[in-house]
């Protein structure tokens, strides 16, 4: 097998055959051809074989895996993994809506967020969801309101923020002390003391998010450290709580598809590939606190963990210029369809959709979208391309088409799902008319 067969391990769906790079029996070259690009293109298996693995991981307690919708919420992907028994963590209603028309069974469904409207909250009242994340006090006086003169009590948790750093992006680092998100542990005590007390609301749990990417389980265990010591000042109460959500952002090794040896690495120049976070120890300290709490579920809410290594984004290379020492390989995708590399200095592996045989050369990768932060990374090792070659953009699956946008009015890619040696569209491409559907041009108001 050659180097570049070996660069794809079993935990992936891409494979080089015939010379072509194919995701579970299906060229992605023939995607592209029929479908066009940029084009995200997911692997079904793989995010099935995620799934079943984190789920097999945490046995031996009782647990809920919500899957963090906002990671990619395509509606196949979500209905795929609700098949599966899991429960989805929402941040919007519109979030609840996909989930719902997903598939996925309301008491299975958490809300998180910090600024949920009288709506959402109404919504979700409504569709009686497992369980109503809240993140500040004015926000449980809302609930508690909204709760008033419905069909019972608000299922409600309280986000704890434990003040820990994990390691994450400054962007994605969500448990820090001076981040937005929940409350701290002598607020929450406070709040809960109130909870407790209001008819119109039903404490069910305790919610705690880290942030994103974290690769160590010391942070996770001090969470559940600082969890407990709430659980157990509530038990003086007489009280208990049904479950502990401990939230999500298991990491992902980025970048580890490289090629040893002469044949380089598919990441950019200076990036280097990062470590996935060991679930294993991470399951063994949740079997930990579930015999110290043995009535109290654990719920999880991993998002990139379950679809990123399962997504390619497929891009044609348009244009090739070399300026000042650089070569250019512009591509048809930009930062609208891809933001990670703009917004947090992300490096995606890249690799051709055709077996590489040809001489590799340095290039910068840039997308066609009138930013200069539009560049997916520098001095890439890749062979010297053709315009009209494909490309795949790797490690895609997650937050990729969920942030995209039509800036500079770029209608927004297809999405397509990959089963059986099959694929077909779960997301057509959208059309210069839907860029203004919902628009009305001038004098028009009326």
């Amino acid at each position: 097998m050659s180097t570049w067969g070996r660069f794809f391990s079993m935990e992936t769906s891409l494979r080089y055959r015939k010379n072509s790079l194919w995701m579970d029996g299906v060229s992605l070259r023939a995607i592209a051809r029929a479908v066009g690009t940029p084009a995200y293109v997911y692997s079904a298996r793989l995010v099935r074989e995620r799934f079943l693995r984190f789920d097999r991981e945490l046995r031996g307690c009782e647990r809920l895996i919500c899957y963090a919708m906002k990671a990619n919420s395509n509606r196949a992907l979500c209905g795929l993994l609700a098949d599966l028994g899991a429960g989805a963590e929402v941040v919007s209603g519109g979030e609840l809506r996909r989930a719902l028309a997903a598939g996925f069974e309301a008491r299975r469904v958490v809300f998180s967020g910090v600024g949920k409207t009288e709506e959402e909250i109404r919504r979700a009242l409504r569709a009686r969801i497992l369980s109503i994340h809240l993140e500040s006090a004015e926000e449980m006086a809302r609930v508690a309101a909204v709760a008033r003169g419905g069909r019972g009590p608000a299922d409600i948790s309280i986000r704890v923020n434990p003040g820990i750093e994990a390691g994450a992006h400054p962007h994605v680092a969500t448990g820090r002390s001076g981040d937005k998100f929940g409350v701290p542990v002598t607020q929450a005590i406070e709040m809960y003391r109130r909870a407790f007390k209001d008819r119109r609301l039903r404490p069910v749990g305790i919610h705690c998010h880290l942030g994103s990417q974290i690769t160590r389980v010391e942070p996770y265990a001090r969470a559940l450290r600082v969890i407990s010591g709430i659980l157990a000042r509530i038990k003086t109460w007489g009280r208990r709580l049904d479950f502990v959500d401990l939230g999500g952002g298991m990491g992902i090794a980025c970048g580890k598809n490289k090629i040893a040896g002469r044949r380089g690495t598919l990441l950019p120049r200076g990036a280097r590939p990062g470590q996935e976070l060991p679930l294993e120890s991470l399951a063994e300290n949740i079997r930990e606190f579930a015999r110290a709490w043995p009535r109290t579920k654990i719920i999880l809410e991993p998002g990139r963990y379950l679809v990123a290594d399962a997504g390619v984004l497929l891009t044609s290379v348009l244009y090739r210029k070399r300026m000042e020492g650089r070569t250019f390989a512009v591509v048809d995708a930009g930062m609208n369809d891809l933001a990670r590399p703009a917004l947090y200095g992300a490096a995606h592996p890249i690799a051709p959709a055709s077996r590489p045989g040809r001489r590799r050369v340095a290039l910068d990768v840039a997308g066609p979208v009138c930013e200069s932060a539009d560049v997916f990374g520098r001095r890439y090792r890749l062979p010297q391309p053709s315009p009209g070659e494909i490309w795949a953009i790797l490690e895609a699956g997650a937050y990729g088409f969920s942030m995209s946008s039509q800036y500079n009015s770029r209608p927004r890619a297809a999405e397509i799902l990959v089963e059986g040696g099959e694929f077909r569209v779960v997301r057509r491409r959208e059309s210069w008319e839907d860029l203004v559907r919902l628009e009305k041009r001038y004098g028009e108001e009326k």
